[in-house]
């Protein structure tokens, strides 16, 4: 049986320097720093809501390196649902993701009911483009995920690129709203019924 909690895991992959951290920053406490620090992980939770009922949305921030393989099998095998972030500035951090989306269909099988994101980010620095538009959209066709170009630092797209991956999510319904106008009773009532909408 499959481990039922109320955490909702979404795992944040990329090379270093690609603005994971800065993205997951901005959504969490709605900031922004300028300077870099590299992530070793990290996890944010935000409360979210999910089948009517409440849970959290455990971001995991990972390493931009691979110098942890156990760690990235971990954090895909855990995960729920999976962002790739790059950086529209650096073509080599796009060709970085095929591993990892590559190990990602690998651990978990049928990848088609798994809420994929592929971003572009830094779409503020679009003088320095190397990756278009157009070849993040047929990437993320090709992998069957969605896709979306961010800017942390403008706060361009972040609360959507959220908002849409859960909207992705097929077994369950998952949503950034928090709806608390119900009943403890009635919240009791949908618990125990368990039943899973698909919108």
């Amino acid at each position: 049986m499959p481990e039922q909690s109320n955490d909702y895991r979404v795992v944040v992959f990329g090379a270093g320097g690609v603005g994971k951290s800065s993205l997951v920053l901005r959504f969490v406490k709605g900031t922004f720093r300028e300077s870099y620090i590299p992530t070793i992980e990290d996890t944010y939770r935000q409360v979210i809501s999910c089948d009517k009922s409440i849970c959290t949305l455990q971001i995991t921030d990972t390493t931009g390196s691979h110098q942890f393989p156990a760690m990235q099998r971990l954090s895909i095998s855990k995960g729920h649902a999976f962002i790739l972030v790059y950086s529209i500035t650096s073509q080599q951090s796009l060709e970085e993701l095929k591993p990892i989306y590559e190990q990602i269909c690998q651990i978990k099988g049928d990848i088609e009911s798994i809420p994929i994101m592929l971003v572009g980010n830094k779409n503020d620095e679009n003088q320095n483009r190397e990756i278009e538009s157009s070849e993040g959209e047929a990437m993320a066709k090709k992998w069957k995920c969605a896709f979306m170009e961010t800017s942390a630092k403008t706060n361009h797209n972040v609360k959507e690129l959220f908002q849409e991956l859960l909207n992705l999510e097929k077994r369950r319904t998952v949503s950034l709203q928090i709806d608390g106008k119900k009943s403890k009773q009635q919240k009791r009532k949908e618990k125990l019924k368990g039943k899973c909408v698909v919108m």
